[in-house]
């Protein structure tokens, strides 16, 4: 956001939870410097000095800051990196008259209903890429892969949450309407505390998470392949 007298914009760190009981809270909104490693793992620090305990699964784009700061604080956190920016990113290496085929290639990639067709599907884009001299476009894809597709261990119920961001961007749609029209605020912390009043407004429009009754059991670390609970059978000795 355009903020102060600097020519550059500030940036806000935003972090939502959410909760056992499927409840989606506004947990932080603070101002920092460039999403870096420091601005993330103070957020983070201060979280767990509110008692926050260590996430089981963290989202966020593809951005090094919050990467780096959750290796500081949680390194026992999971990590999913958000589709919607994987692909933009990909896009961004290839001609626009390819923009429609890749896009829906893609889309079948991060919606493959196991982890092992989207791997197939993966190669078959490779392939179409090299093939097209769009290798640029491929290394992309295939950057910080295993981040992509940790959703694939949690129930299937919940990847409609956790595949993206979208948790975050869709009440961000609102927030730049206010803060395009403002231009430029005057103080960093006028803005920061007008847009977090909107998202204390937006927050009681927030729909709960799919299947509250499976939250539990994710928190409590059971274990998911393909979106499936894994069942261990016990034998007797």
């Amino acid at each position: 956001m355009k903020a102060g007298l600097e020519r550059e914009r500030a940036a806000l760190l935003i972090a939502v939870a959410g909760l056992v009981d499927g409840r989606k809270e506004v947990v932080a909104v603070v101002p920092g410097y460039r999403e870096s490693v420091e601005s993330w793992s103070e957020v983070l620090r201060d979280l767990r000095e509110r008692g926050m305990h260590a996430p089981r699964l963290v989202i966020g784009d593809g951005h090094l800051g919050i990467w780096g700061a959750l290796r500081n604080v949680w390194p026992e956190a999971d990590e999913q990196r958000c589709w919607n920016h994987k692909v933009l990113n990909v896009l961004e290496q290839l001609p626009c008259r390819q923009h429609v085929v890749a896009k829906s290639m893609l889309r079948a990639i991060a919606y493959a209903p196991i982890r092992a067709e989207a791997e197939r599907k993966r190669k078959e884009f490779e392939v179409w890429c090299h093939g097209r001299g769009y290798s640029k476009a491929a290394e992309t894809l295939g950057r910080d892969w295993e981040r992509m597709v940790t959703f694939y261990r949690y129930p299937k119920e919940h990847w409609v949450h956790i595949r993206t961001t979208n948790v975050v961007e869709s009440p961000f749609a609102d927030l730049r309407l206010r803060t395009d029209a403002a231009k430029r605020f005057k103080r960093v912390e006028r803005a920061t505390a007008v847009i977090w009043k909107m998202l204390m407004v937006a927050q009681t429009r927030f729909r709960r998470l799919n299947a509250p009754e499976l939250l539990a059991k994710v928190h409590a670390g059971v274990q998911y392949e393909d979106g499936v609970e894994v069942v261990r059978e016990e034998v007797a000795a």
